[in-house]
């Protein structure tokens, strides 16, 4: 049995926990200007590295703006965020979405999902693909939730990988949390062996080099998660 060093957060991991709560809660609306970084470094009790190094984060992760000789305003983070501020509102909701939240990233994964496909089907080896079914196997006979979404999750980033498209890879890389979230939820609501039979089944298309056949399940799987019998949306 291994045992990780348990490690206190840092200033600036508390710095930047505090204006993100107080951004998501409304409590320092969108457009409102920030004190200049003395005075929240004064008021904040830390030092003024701190605060610059908080509100640099805060500005990669769609929270803040930093505008030259102007100061630091809250961003408008719903319409110029980036998956960093996902994350970020999905933390603070203890892991939860909203419906119109978990369809667009749905909606998302069906196009990643067709170009990951048809990409595979005519260029990976039988081999490859022999390799891509043993990961599809393992999610059968996991025990939990988390790790059937964990090997869900790498069996769509090694379909993605073997579409040979660097971009495409990384873009699911980047989703891994958020997916991993909404598998998890998944399997609470329809079973393991519900995830199982999605995987496999696309994988047996992918066997038979069947893109258009592939392309339909994905449609259907996934349209049963949008609007059909497994919808995976909760109330926040």
């Amino acid at each position: 049995m291994e045992f990780t060093k348990i490690a206190a957060p840092s200033l600036k991991d508390l710095f930047v926990q505090q204006l993100e709560e107080k951004i998501l809660s409304g409590e320092l609306e969108v457009g409102s200007k920030l004190p200049p970084e003395r005075e929240l470094a004064d008021l904040m009790k830390v030092s003024r590295a701190v605060v610059n190094g908080g509100i640099n984060e805060l500005n990669r992760k769609g929270f803040l703006e930093v505008r030259p000789r102007q100061g630091t305003y809250v961003a408008d983070y719903s319409r110029n965020g980036n998956l960093q501020t996902l994350i970020a509102l999905l933390e603070y909701r203890g892991n939860k979405l909203d419906k119109g939240g978990i369809r667009a990233i749905l909606e998302v994964r069906g196009a990643l999902e067709h170009l990951a496909v048809g990409l595979v089907i005519d260029t990976a080896s039988d081999l490859e693909l022999n390799q891509l079914e043993m990961t599809a196997k393992e999610l059968r006979d996991t025990e939990t939730h988390y790790k059937a979404a964990q090997v869900a999750f790498q069996y769509h980033h090694e379909l993605a990988y073997l579409a040979g498209n660097t971009v495409l890879t990384l873009i699911y890389s980047s989703f891994k949390e958020v997916c991993i979230v909404l598998w998890v939820r998944f399997c609470k609501l329809y079973g393991i062996e519900a995830l199982f039979d999605n995987v496999f089944t696309l994988h047996g298309y992918l066997r038979k080099r069947d893109t258009q056949g592939a392309y339909r399940w994905i449609q259907h799987y996934l349209g049963e998660a949008i609007d059909g019998s497994q919808q995976i949306y909760e109330e926040v």
